[in-house]
């Protein structure tokens, strides 16, 4: 990865004239940067002694193998659809031949390993293949003829830090299944899909370096698989009846646009067969009534009116169409009768484990394992790990409870109160839900405004306006007709609307977006959205939640550490220290070209407390990893500070707090491996010369950690029979961290499950830092990771992911949803940014 700066104990810089304006700008050398050395790593401190001892066990295999394998160049000549079956081939014709017998494992490119040398250094063949492009356009069966060149490329021995010793050893264990199983990305799946929806469970197999050696990661994998067939076959099969022209009710639209959203599909009228859309939701009126915005012309012809005349096609009239995303259109609808589809489990943790064991005992016996010697050891590696004590939690002194200690992970607001309730003094509810009642909807309210006073917010009892019921297809007009009618009562007394209530359907479509989108970039409005199926039950849980979000989005506070509050929040509570976290947000697969990345980025705007977190969002080059706008030379326009997101955050932690901060602590979701190099490169450098835009002396000291959570590592309890080592779902406890046997021989990592796992099994959280001037050891880091992870406002209870990331996440999938089909990202209202945790 990355070497840190080699002196750990790096000043801060006295930074004095910090600060003296916000278009100051200063060209700096930056000489940290300077003993900055690429491919290098930052070593671990030492190891946690904190918490309690705890053995568990992870899916990890300890394996042994040859130490020597021959590496291979293929050229294939023409290029083939399918280079694996002309290798297949291949090998039917000349294995026992002139291969010499030699078991292959191929990448499906050009790479070939052999456990020995074949008895060639490089030799071509002769391979004769049906044309399978000729059968399935219905032409007469031909053949095709490949050239297969095979030369000797290298000797690789078996160095464990070598990168392509592990490529090597990912290819031979893929070979051992591709014969038997289907492969998709890197999962193995026991069969092919079926007709219509199909659940298909498989299995992941990775290599990985460990401080055990190689290890083998095993987890089990369920996919959701669509059999490519007409649209209108796999919504009989949903609904389970015939589909005719009949209008679909309500019930049955939301059924068929959930199962069916994100699914691809394509248009088997259109020329270009090949051309692939996205469903975003279906429609609300059949096609007779569906104005088409296909239509240029301006003639205002219905959908089924556009077919006729365009395509020569009598469609039907009442069924409604396939709303889909198009790169050049921003609306397009395509008639179910003639779309094509094309793509689309929770266990007990002990279950989950036999299942992974089961997988694993083919692998010895398997004729490729023998060949490469690969054996394993056939069960889960024990694990010694370490149980984090929680942190105790401070609460409004004015509740009965004004302290508390979480069990496992949880707690409720019973006989407490938010440290700091947020004032909700003008509101207003909207109902979008057509089957809630206006008496259930007032009168979830009312319960909604109690629970908020209970639980110390001044939330006043009376709405604005009476609540109103509206229908979901007129979203923008009635928004807008609505604020109008709030204001005219609000601006003579010189008020906002600081909250507008908002019931949607429980299957609700492209409405959540619709709603933030309105109400954050054009009214400036803050709103809280409520599911009609939670505004029906009403318990007290849910009303709780949703009071929690409500005051941290108009400016309040829920709950704070004791640590912080008495000063002993690791390298936290003794040098103000500002904690950002970042992430970036790619565009999903069918929306248009112009659809930019967009990165997020939150920072702490309180401190010793580290709970109130403001977020900044810059679009970016599509699909672009590294965050371009951490610092900015140049005005970035739209009223912002000149110099990018870091100094935009600075300033405003000096202004809210009237500390310099001398720590950032930088939390990163986690980017591919092959870029960590240049994303920590480019982003170290850019906070650097945004802390020396401030002040040329200014200079914090920086921590950057990799967050990740998509991985395969899972922690599972070493004695299911103990049950003060598990939690009551069969998962770890709460706070169990790993930083031996499965973590990295050097590299400064950890596993930490935060959470407690209520339902399958839980997913740990790694977390691998990359610099480090803070001096971090083991056990503050790990300490200071696992208390944050109790400071999320959205809940009561630990989270998965530290709370900076997630919000950052949040953000960023908030912002795509500002985008909609234009690709251009509209600025966020000051007054709701300014109010509070607008995203949570």
């Amino acid at each position: 990865m990355v070497r840190k700066n080699k002196n750990r104990h790096s000043s801060g810089g006295r930074g004095g004239r910090i600060g003296s304006g916000p278009s100051s700008t200063v060209s700096c050398s930056i000489p940290e940067l300077q003993k900055f050395v690429p491919g290098e790593s930052l070593k671990r401190p030492g190891f946690v002694s904190a918490g309690e001892s705890y053995i568990v066990k992870a899916n990890h295999f300890k394996l042994t193998y040859n130490e020597t394998l021959c590496r291979y160049h293929v050229l294939i000549d023409p290029k083939p659809t399918s280079a694996g079956d002309v290798m297949i081939q291949l090998a039917k014709l000349y294995g026992q031949s002139r291969l010499g017998g030699r078991l292959r494992a191929y990448d499906g490119k050009k790479s070939l390993y052999t456990s020995r040398p074949f008895p060639f250094t490089c030799e071509a063949f002769k391979v004769t293949l049906p044309d399978q492009e000729n059968i399935l356009c219905g032409l007469p069966r031909g053949k095709r003829h490949f050239r297969v060149q095979i030369t000797l490329d290298k000797v690789l021995f078996g160095r464990i830090d070598s990168e392509e010793f592990y490529q090597a050893f990912n290819t031979i264990l893929r070979e051992l299944f591709l014969g038997r199983y289907c492969l998709v990305g890197r999962s193995f799946y026991k069969s092919q899909p079926g007709e219509g929806l199909k659940n298909c469970c498989g299995f992941y197999q990775r290599i990985q370096n460990t401080q055990m050696g190689i290890s083998l990661n095993i987890d089990i994998s369920c996919k959701p698989f669509i059999n490519p067939l007409p649209v209108i076959n796999l919504v009989a099969l949903l609904l389970n009846r015939d589909i005719s022209d009949d209008p679909f009710d309500f019930c049955e639209r939301l059924k068929v646009s959930k199962d069916l959203c994100d699914v691809e599909v394509n248009f088997t009228l259109e020329k270009n067969a090949d051309k692939k859309y996205r469903i975003t939701g279906l429609t609300s009126q059949g096609s007779s009534q569906l104005p088409c915005p296909c239509d240029d012309s301006g003639t205002g012809k219905t959908v089924v009116e556009y077919f006729k005349e365009t395509y020569r096609r009598t469609i039907w009239s009442r069924v409604p169409c396939l709303k889909v995303r198009d790169q050049e259109k921003p609306t397009t609808y395509l008639p179910m009768e003639i779309s094509y589809l094309l793509s689309v489990a929770c266990q007990h943790p002990m279950d989950h484990e036999k299942t992974i064991l089961q997988t694993v005992n083919p692998y010895n016996e398997d004729p490729h394992a023998k060949e490469f010697g690969i054996t394993f050891e056939n069960k889960l590696t024990i694990v010694k790990g370490r149980v984090l004590p929680p942190p105790v939690l401070k609460f409004n002194d004015q509740g009965k409870v004004k302290e508390f200690l979480p069990k496992v992970g949880k707690w409720n607001m019973r006989l407490k109160q938010m440290v700091k309730g947020g004032e909700v003094n003008t509101w207003a509810c909207i109902n979008f839900a057509s089957d809630i009642t206006h008496a259930a909807a007032v009168a979830f309210c009312d319960e909604l405004a109690v629970m908020c006073v209970i639980s110390g917010m001044n939330f006043k009892g009376d709405p604005v306006l009476p609540l109103v019921n509206a229908k979901p297809n007129h979203v923008r007009p009635f928004l807008k007709k609505h604020y109008q009618r709030f204001m005219e009562i609000l601006r003579p007394l010189h008020k906002e609307l600081d909250l507008l209530i908002v019931i949607l359907p429980d299957k609700n479509g492209t409405l959540y977006g619709d709603i933030k989108r309105i109400c954050e970039t054009d009214l400036g409005l803050v709103s809280q959205c409520c599911l009609a199926k939670h505004v029906l039950k009403m318990k007290p849980q849910y009303l709780t939640n949703i009071a929690l979000k409500i005051n941290m989005k108009v400016g309040g506070r829920n709950t704070v550490l004791l640590d912080a509050v008495v000063g002993n929040l690791p390298r936290v509570s003794n040098t103000p220290t500002i904690i950002f976290g970042a992430d970036v947000s790619h565009p999903h697969h069918g929306e248009g070209r112009s659809s930019p990345s967009i990165a997020a980025v939150v920072a702490s705007q309180d401190w010793p407390e580290v709970t109130n977190y403001a977020g900044l969002v810059r679009p970016q080059a599509r699909h672009e990893e590294i965050i371009q706008g951490l610092f900015n030379e140049n005005d970035c326009g739209s009223g912002c500070i000149s110099g990018g997101m870091i100094k935009e955050h600075l300033i405003s932690f000096m202004r809210s707090t009237g500390h310099i901060p001398r720590r950032i602590i930088f939390y990163r979701d986690v980017v591919s491996k092959g870029r960590l190099n240049m994303v920590l490169e480019h982003e170290l450098s850019a906070i650097k010369k945004a802390c020396a835009s401030l002040d040329p002396i200014y200079n914090p000291q920086v921590t950057i950690i990799m967050v990740q959570k998509q991985h395969h590592t899972r922690l599972f309890a070493g004695n299911y029979g103990v049950g003060s080592t598990i939690f009551q779902s069969g998962n770890v406890l709460p706070g169990t961290v790993v930083d031996k046997e499965i973590c990295h021989p050097t590299d400064f990592d950890f596993y930490l499950c935060s959470h407690a796992g209520t339902k399958g099994v839980s997913r740990p959280v790694r977390y691998h830092v990359l610099w480090d001037e803070n001096n971090f050891t083991a056990n503050a880091l790990q300490i200071l990771t696992n208390h944050l992870c109790y400071t999320d406002a959205r809940c009561t209870s630990s989270v998965s992911i530290v709370p900076p990331v997630h919000y950052a996440h949040l953000l960023a999938s908030r912002a795509r949803l500002y985008i909609g089909y234009k690709g251009k990202l509209p600025d966020i209202k000051d007054n709701v940014k300014k109010r509070g945790m607008f995203f949570c």
